[in-house]
């Protein structure tokens, strides 16, 4: 398949010196002459050195070519945070094959938009993974996807006329044809290597496209910033699926020539416990993994010396969460944010004072650059809200067959994020809210209008409007305000949440409140005003003395 970028020579040849034009090849190859010994990735089930990685890595890359996978194919792999995930990524690397990271709690309606968009030719699943059978799924939406070739299935149950995946990662197929071969494949670092969906604010999932160079430096960036070392332990329990997870669980480590520790389902008592047992110098996760670890009863009792580094991205830190973080545990607090279409933006030093990470989102990294603006487009001084934008080197190249759309979110060179900030004098930012009508719910992206499109489908739902309610935990959750077609009886949540279900959207983006109301607040032109929407929710929480309710 081809793929219509904005990259131009002219933006190749600005970057060119700033990029490393390496692919993450160069680096697994320099980690596995460097470090063949050292353990490079753990999950539940196994454990890897980097000659291990490498050996499977080439067994794998020669089944796929096996297959007859070439480059510029895609695959999608739908795993959690397993180190098949990583294997299969470098692989398909290897070959000059796309990777399309897929959520683990996407379900039939978003699965089936994502594969049938790439275009993929080969699929990667568990069998089963929290109680939910993945291969049913795929059955389902087999005829929606004509170019899909080969199904891979992990685990026991391999259905007829899908592969287990022991098939490529167990069978020596390094004895049946020349590793030579892999050699022979040229990678350029300006060719996409990843298609990563975000939510999109039109009800439509937009697929990312990234190349080496883009994803490499946005790794690279870290390297410096917290003087990473090959002795350095990362862990990673934000899924791979995620552009954290992708970018700094399953790229990273090999980049530095550390090792990485995988959790698939998070358990703050299980983080701690792997930080004395595995030595976890750092991690990146969002906000609510900080609030959890911290809470955890006996967390003292824990020897959790090795931790230098916890980076809360995705979501403020509240104050009082900084002051408690930093008595529980010996780390730096960091706070940052970025997104999938540019990786971690901006991030607070090691030595920010209190004030600076409980109240900022950091300041950007070396080579990139942010600014606040106007509705028109001029710079707004320290302190003024206004639209952010964002430049450097590891921007996306295009969301997939979309380009008029791609282009219309930029300003020249510079990305319109969507997002509203402040910049203080010092160049550090503060996320004040969003253009684009999306809830973050903990570091989940919950695109509101793909929702309300869903439940729009309801036979008895006149008018559907979903916004952000406070949560103490994570931040946002989602309240749905509906209105009833006359006649019909009031919808209960439970109800919602099982046409949803129902309708293959994943639990993840139900709304956890909801609200009847007869009318909607609106401007004379009848548009619905969702701030006053927001505002009433909030009051009625704020007047209840609950924060974030469920019913």
């Amino acid at each position: 398949m081809s793929f219509e970028t904005i990259l131009t020579e002219e933006y190749i040849k600005k970057n060119e010196s700033k990029w490393s034009n390496r692919t993450i090849l160069d680096y697994l190859k320099s980690a596995i002459d460097m470090h063949p010994d050292k353990v490079a990735i753990i999950d539940k089930k196994s454990r890897y050195t980097y000659k291990e990685l490498g050996m499977l890595v080439d067994r794998v890359a020669l089944g796929l070519l096996e297959l007859g996978l070439k480059k510029g194919d895609v695959i999608s792999i739908q795993l959690p945070n397993w180190n098949e995930f990583v294997i299969l990524h470098f692989a398909a690397t290897r070959i000059g094959v796309i990777s399309n990271p897929l959520i683990p709690i996407y379900r039939d309606r978003e699965i089936g938009f994502m594969v049938k968009l790439a275009e993929s030719k080969m699929i990667v699943v568990p069998d089963e993974f929290r109680g939910f059978n993945y291969p049913e799924m795929i059955e389902r939406l087999l005829p929606e996807w004509p170019t899909l070739q080969h199904i891979f299935v992990i685990g026991e149950k391999v259905p007829e006329g899908m592969e287990s995946f022991s098939s490529l990662i167990d069978v020596p197929w390094e004895e049946q044809r020349d590793t030579a071969v892999l050699d022979q494949i040229t990678h350029d670092p300006n060719e996409v290597t990843e298609i990563i969906f975000t939510s999109g604010t039109t009800g439509e999932p937009k697929g990312v496209m990234h190349t080496h160079n883009t994803v490499t430096f946005a790794s690279e960036l870290w390297i410096d910033h917290l003087q990473l070392t090959a002795d350095d332990v990362i862990f990673m329990a934000s899924t791979f699926a995620h552009q954290t997870g992708f970018l700094y669980g399953v790229r990273l480590p090999a980049i530095y020539g550390g090792s990485a520790v995988y959790q698939d389902i998070w358990n703050p008592e299980e983080f701690l416990q792997l930080i004395e047992k595995e030595k976890i110098t750092f991690t990146t996760a969002a906000t609510p993994f900080l609030q959890d670890t911290i809470l955890v009863n006996g967390i003292e009792n824990y020897d959790l010396s090795s931790l230098r580094y916890f980076a809360a991205i995705g979501a403020p830190i509240p104050r009082t969460l900084v002051k408690q973080a930093r008595q529980k545990l010996p780390a730096q607090i960091l706070s940052g944010w970025g997104q999938t279409e540019n990786g971690l933006v901006t991030l607070t030093l090691a030595n920010d004072t209190e004030e600076k990470l409980a109240s900022t989102d950091g300041k950007a990294f070396p080579d990139l650059e942010v600014k606040v603006v106007d509705s028109i487009g001029n710079n707004l001084p320290p302190n003024v809200e206004g639209n952010l934008l964002v430049r450097g080197p590891s921007l996306f190249v295009g969301y997939l067959k979309r380009l008029e759309m791609t282009q219309a979110e930029f300003d020249g060179e510079w990305f319109i994020t969507g997002d509203r900030a402040v910049m203080d004098e010092d160049g550090y930012i503060r996320i004040t809210g969003r253009n684009k009508d999306i809830i973050i719910r903990g570091g989940e992206n919950i695109p509101v209008a793909y929702v309300e499109n869903v439940l729009y489908e309801h036979p008895d739902i006149s008018v559907v409007q979903i916004v952000a309610m406070p949560d103490v935990r994570l931040q946002e959750k989602a309240c749905a305000f509906i209105s009833m077609k006359q006649g019909a009886e009031p919808l209960t949540l439970e109800e919602m949440k099982t046409f949803l279900g129902e309708r293959g959207v994943a639990k993840q983006y139900w709304p956890e409140h909801l609200e009847v109301i007869a009318d909607f607040p609106r401007t004379p032109s009848g548009k619905i005003q969702k701030f006053r929407l927001r505002a009433l929710i909030s009051e009625k929480f704020s007047e209840s003395g609950v924060i974030g309710g469920g019913q």
